[in-house]
């Protein structure tokens, strides 16, 4: 990494907190640790880190809650999500709100390092395909790592930015959902929830009409189309 990425873990457990801490500080990063929802949004809003690694199970505000209002001001910064085994509903809505990625407890630390790097790397790589891509009113800058409907511009997620991109960069192409996890997400495999997920929440920030998508089209038994509407 050619600069030190700053990390804020959020996690009541200090044992996890500190096996995490060291694994990511051996990777080149500089972590700070709170222990409380609370504590995380100070910190967040006082000086904004790289990328936050987020429990959900937290004491107080919980971790739902702290995504939720980390999106609502900084909506971009990249939040990887710690979720036990059995909350498969918590970690959907975890994504809904908008986190990058979710590593599921017990889980490997170089696992969530690797996955951290991954989420890094995503946000500053740079662009294979730098032309700016447009659709009618829809415009995305890989560059700058903008995108404009109507001149507005869209809040969107680390994830959600790259799978628009890597969309709108093969129209008319269908993905499945695993096709896409590796691609955008850089997964062999994974919970494919997950992409649906974004692919919704992306519809709600593009389409028109979200429930009769036009653009991000839904490709039954296969997956996912980009379908351009300026042809």
């Amino acid at each position: 990494m050619e600069r030190h990425a700053r990390v804020l873990i959020v996690d009541d457990d200090p044992t996890v907190s500190d096996v995490t801490r060291r694994y990511l500080e051996r990777a080149g990063m500089t972590v700070e640790v709170v222990a409380d929802g609370e504590s995380a949004l100070s910190r967040a809003l006082a000086d904004p880190p790289d990328l936050v690694v987020l429990d959900l199970m937290l004491p107080g505000m919980s971790g739902l809650d702290v995504c939720r209002q980390l999106r609502a001001v900084h909506a971009t910064a990249p939040i990887v999500m710690l979720t036990a085994l059995g909350e498969e509903s918590d970690r959907v809505l975890g994504l809904e709100l908008g986190a990058d990625d979710y590593v599921t407890k017990p889980f490997s630390p170089r696992e969530l390092t690797l996955r951290v790097k991954s989420v890094l790397r995503r946000t500053h790589a740079a662009p294979a395909a730098p032309e700016i891509r447009r659709d009618g009113g829809l415009e995305v800058d890989p560059v700058a790592r903008i995108a404009r409907l109507d001149g507005v511009e869209l809040a969107l997620t680390v994830r959600e930015f790259e799978l628009l991109t890597f969309l709108m960069s093969n129209p008319g192409r269908a993905y499945s959902r695993a096709e896409l996890l590796e691609k955008v997400w850089g997964w062999t495999f994974g919970d494919q929830s997950t992409v649906t997920v974004h692919v919704r929440r992306l519809r709600e920030k593009v389409e028109r009409s979200p429930a009769q998508p036009r653009r991000l089209v839904t490709v039954w038994g296969v997956g996912y189309r980009f379908d351009p509407v300026a042809s």
